[in-house]
């Protein structure tokens, strides 16, 4: 049995860091501080945290057959997470992102290869009766999948789990999850996503508009923390301090967090506040993975954040 089943993409990040990232055109070259090739995806990231707090992790995505397909399959296994219900298809290539990461922002260049290519006769669904919780990410990258999976999360729901979903950036700019909230108990976007996807300014507002859509709200606030809602209950937490290397991935491993929490039945405001801790404590390392907190590791840092 499964805590959590998760879906979505697989591509590695060739993380470049430093203070001053930003490529100059015109054949200059200039010279970074540090340089990685970690695991990447928002889907793969989460799995990662999720596994690494505790959780029994199975993972159902695509790669191609290939340098990058590998490296994701074996690291994600190496990190406890069930891969084997993966497709490997010889006929594309691996997605790849390249992150040009600042202390205190990034940027990402991705391609695609394998995301968008997915589809739901590649998913195995008997997986659905041997996990508790089925959570989705980078919705609007799954462009072959998207339309099956409000059908999916349906069914899932029918079969007794509950369901999150992470729709990361739209790069189309259309912001469209109607057919999916239905069938989300958990709605994990930023602040930025949550104003986007209702087109509602204020951000106050914006989240009373998806309050009313989803059972539980759970909003990444990059280094304000997070906040949490549901119904009529918000409550807000810090991020913790930490000395900050990277903040690829922070938000999966808020993710992370916050499901370890509710799978096991914690508060709400437990559930955020471990979700924060996650979400700071995996900053004090390049990538998404590498400084990934135990559980023992986030509830002591939460203890010495609140003095006690």
């Amino acid at each position: 049995m499964f805590d959590l089943l998760i879906i979505g993409e697989i591509n590695p990040d060739l993380v470049l860091s430093g203070k001053d990232v930003v490529p100059e055109f015109g054949q200059a070259e200039k010279l970074i501080e540090h340089s990685r090739l970690t695991i990447g995806s928002s889907a793969a990231i989460t799995a990662c945290g999720a596994a690494r707090l505790g959780l029994s992790v199975a993972f159902i995505g695509l790669t191609g057959d290939d340098e990058f397909g590998r490296f994701m399959l074996k690291a994600m296994q190496e990190r406890n997470v069930d891969v084997s219900s993966c497709v490997v298809d010889p006929t594309t290539a691996t997605g790849l992102s390249v992150i040009l990461s600042r202390p205190d922002d990034r940027a990402i260049l991705t391609y695609p290869g394998t995301m968008p290519l997915m589809h739901i006769e590649q998913v195995d669904e008997s997986l659905l009766q041997r996990a508790r919780h089925l959570h989705a990410s980078s919705y609007f990258l799954l462009d072959a999948l998207r339309p099956e999976l409000p059908g999916l999360f349906s069914r899932a729901k029918a079969q007794g789990l509950s369901t999150s979903l992470d729709t990361n950036w739209d790069p189309t700019g259309v912001w469209d999850v109607a057919s999916m909230l239905p069938h989300v108990d958990i709605f994990f976007p930023n602040q930025n996503e949550v104003q986007l996807i209702t087109g509602v300014p204020d951000a106050a507002a914006a989240m009373d508009v998806l309050a009313r859509r989803v059972p539980t709200l759970a909003i990444k606030l990059g280094a304000q923390g997070g906040m949490a809602r549901q119904g009529d209950e918000t409550i807000t937490m810090p991020a913790l301090a930490v000395d900050v290397v990277d903040t690829t991935g922070a938000g999966d491993s808020f993710n992370a967090g916050f499901l370890f929490g509710y799978l096991n039945n914690y508060t709400l405001q437990s559930s955020l506040a471990l979700a924060c801790a996650c979400g700071s404590l995996s900053t004090r390392e390049a990538g998404g993975t590498s400084a990934q907190a135990t559980l023992e590791e986030a509830q002591a840092a939460l203890r010495k954040d609140r003095g006690l």
